[in-house]
């Protein structure tokens, strides 16, 4: 404990030696802990030495707007060239500006001219490889090709996720692939990857990784262009809760 010091007043000759009461207390006061002799030294000391291992980050992202999205017609085929719109190019620099100021490894899209468009906007002129990955293409709708969202809906109303689209794949055979996608992505060596793909592998994503017990909720309308986090563990999670959902 540090010794109390009596103060002196201006009067020459005297000491204050404080109220009565107090003079038969221990002229003591509580320790004051040691100030840094430099500004900000003794956060720095308190932080570990070592280093700990850098974070995974996957970036998923839905594409632009593209001109089937405006007309509300759907496109399961890859081999069909549909373009983003002016708004889509403008959504897709809205997303180069969000990842700017991010590091990036590796830039993945489908095979979707919308996705690679999106992905060459958003890494613009930084030397970021674009890889193709073919599963996380959208939908095969089969005979549905071009069809209308309506007409879409319509068909899917009353029947399962495992019933097939006319031509096409099933719901659950996407998931399937979505979450082998997942786990693909998982394997490759990079740290930081950003991953332009379809609003359904999105949705998935997000809905598995919570745990929910629907693959098309709570998270269902996913916005073009807007970049959703998942590090390694959440990741992990989107894969077994897609897989935990889906009938083999």
């Amino acid at each position: 404990m540090l010794e109390y010091v009596k103060e002196t007043t201006s009067a020459p000759g005297r000491h204050w030696t404080g109220p009565p009461e107090l003079a038969s207390k221990p002229k003591t006061c509580a320790p004051v802990p040691r100030a840094s002799a430099r500004f900000g030294e003794t956060t720095l000391r308190s932080r570990p030495q070592n280093k700990a291992e850098p974070l995974r980050l996957f970036v998923l992202t839905r594409h632009g707007e593209s001109e089937l999205n405006a007309l509300r017609r759907v496109n399961g085929d890859p081999s069909v060239p549909v373009r983003l719109t002016a708004a889509g190019e403008a959504e897709a620099a809205g997303l180069a500006l969000q990842v700017a100021n991010l590091e990036l490894d590796v830039c993945v899209h489908t095979r979707f001219l919308r996705t690679r468009h999106t992905a060459e906007i958003a890494v613009g002129q930084r030397a970021i490889p674009l890889v193709e990955e073919p599963l996380l293409d959208d939908i095969d709708v089969g005979e549905l090709e071009g069809k209308t969202i309506e007409d879409y809906r319509a068909w899917k109303h009353g029947r399962t996720r495992s019933e097939s689209f006319p031509g096409g794949e099933s719901l659950d055979d996407a998931a399937r692939r979505y979450a082998l996608a997942f786990r693909s992505l998982l394997e490759r060596p990079e740290r930081r990857t950003l991953v332009v793909c379809h609003e359904i592998p999105v949705r998935y994503a997000l809905n598995g990784a919570i745990g929910s017990d629907s693959l098309d909720g709570p998270a269902h309308e996913i916005g073009n262009c807007i970049p959703h986090l998942f590090d390694e563990d959440g990741l992990e999670r989107a894969v077994a809760g897609i897989n935990r959902l889906v009938k083999p």
